[in-house]
């Protein structure tokens, strides 16, 4: 089975399109076609159902999805498993992070691991966590450096690096802040800007309402950070932030008996044979962990 045809069937199951798949791969959309074509030949099956600008699999194109990620995966594991013998560290890293991590965290990180290993050639991808946890489940990412899912999948190995404490947060001037002691009803009651409805950071406030059997007044939301950020400087909505974005744009509001956090670290896939460089980088993560002084 010829992997240029198999990458393009992934590619196009991925991205619902022919014209997707080619910008993916950097191919026009008569060589995708092609490649397609030659691939329904050797398997004798039809792989797509094309209505229109519509494209989706059929039955036999659902039945290859995951043979064809499980047959890339294991010539990539292979590659890996050969090269980590000579022991040098080396080749490339596909890294995905998300933003707030990779401007807050891994800088000093990436810093010290370029120094260390100048031969290995970092492919940094800044995702949403969510989406970094399909890239590793799908073999496109090596190590993913991240928000922690509560519940991690099965196939997944999760290691905590850093504990992040989240504080709700309003302008300076917001009348939560002079209404002296502040309940999670009471803020309940306000407009909030909300980390997006598919991210883990949201489910973890969520889950905190609901378990008071509240229903916070989500008037906006936004996966970027920086962006909650600037809507609640300017008086817009409350939220919540990680305690090491709190600066004299926001205040915080405490509220008694009440302590929110997630953790931060990196995923791999349970299955999957690990190069030599995501070890290492892999080693300089594992000592943060718990490494006085760090931020929390």
């Amino acid at each position: 089975m010829d992997l240029a045809n198999l990458n393009a069937f992934i590619a196009i199951a991925e991205t619902g399109s022919f014209s997707g798949a080619g910008e993916r791969l950097h191919l026009t959309q008569p060589a995708i076609s092609k490649r397609i074509a030659g691939l329904e030949q050797q398997l004798k099956v039809r792989l797509f159902d094309r209505l229109g600008r519509e494209v989706g699999l059929t039955e036999a194109g659902r039945a290859l999805l995951p043979r064809a990620y499980q047959i890339l995966n294991v010539l990539d594991d292979t590659r890996r498993a050969l090269t980590n013998l000579t022991g040098e560290v080396s080749g490339r890293l596909t890294l995905a992070t998300s933003h707030h991590i990779g401007l807050h965290r891994l800088p000093p990180l990436l810093r010290e691991f370029t120094r260390r290993y100048p031969q290995v050639a970092l492919d940094i991808q800044f995702l949403d966590s969510e989406v970094a946890y399909e890239e590793i489940l799908h073999g496109r990412a090596e190590l993913a450096v991240i928000t922690l899912a509560p519940e991690p999948h099965t196939l997944v190995k999760a290691m905590p690096v850093w504990d992040d404490p989240l504080d709700f947060v309003v302008a300076p001037e917001h009348s939560l802040i002079s209404n002296g002691a502040v309940s999670l009803a009471d803020i309940a009651g306000h407009p909030a800007v909300f980390p997006g409805g598919n991210t883990f950071t949201h489910h973890i406030v969520q889950r905190l309402f609901e378990a008071q059997g509240l229903t916070p007044n989500i008037a906006m939301s936004t996966n970027y950070l920086e962006t909650i950020k600037m809507m609640v400087s300017i008086g817009l909505a409350w939220s919540v932030l990680p305690r090491t974005m709190l600066d004299e744009q926001v205040a915080r509001v405490p509220l008694p008996g009440i302590q929110l956090s997630r953790q931060l670290g990196y995923i791999v896939h349970t299955e999957r044979t690990l190069s030599n460089a995501a070890r290492a980088f892999m080693a300089l993560l594992d000592a943060q962990i718990d490494l006085p002084g760090t931020p929390g």
